[in-house]
This record gives C-alpha cells, structure tokens and sequence, in this order.
C-alpha cells in the first residue's frame, strides 16, 4: 500500500535520533529525544484550504524539520508514519 495525502497534509517518516552522543556515551532508548527531523514520503496537492490557496513547497525526497506535538502517527506495513499540514513544517534542511 501506498499514501496519498490529500489537500495541504504531508506524510513524513522519521530520521533516527543520535545513538550516541556528541561527548561519546551510548544512549539508552528511552533517553535519546523524540526526533523533530524527517523525510517527506508523501505530499499532497495543495488547492484551496480553508478559503486560501496553498502551494506545495516541499516535495518527496526532502528532509525537513518539524513542530514537536504536530500530526497524526500512523502504521502501515510495520513503518511508522507522521501525517502533518504543510504549515507544521518549520524548515527544509540542505
């Protein structure tokens, strides 16, 4: 199966966090941090949300920071996923 996310939303999938951090020591699980960066699986159209035109800006391939709570996880074929407005996107990372 595959996503096609309609309207302004994104389907995006987490990049791992760090293993180890930057002073050397091994992370444990449930003390490395939730990440905020990921990769963009899925864009939808854009069109007319809520009255405004919106463009799509990000496109498949890029890996981009994100707002900490936004979105909604979802399961598919043991990969988890993060559907999320365009608009929770803070920045594409070069």
């Amino acid at each position: 199966m595959k996503f096609n996310p309609l309207f302004d939303r994104v389907v995006i999938r987490n990049i791992e966090a760090e293993e180890v951090s930057k002073g050397g020591i091994l992370l444990a699980g449930n003390a490395k941090e939730k990440p905020q960066t990921a990769e963009v699986v899925a864009v939808g159209p854009g069109g007319v949300v809520d009255g405004k035109e919106v463009k799509m800006v990000v496109k498949v391939g890029d890996k981009v920071v994100y707002t900490k709570y936004a979105g909604t996880e979802v399961k598919l074929d043991g990969q988890e996923y993060i559907i999320v407005k365009q608009g929770d996107i803070l920045a594409i990372v070069e």
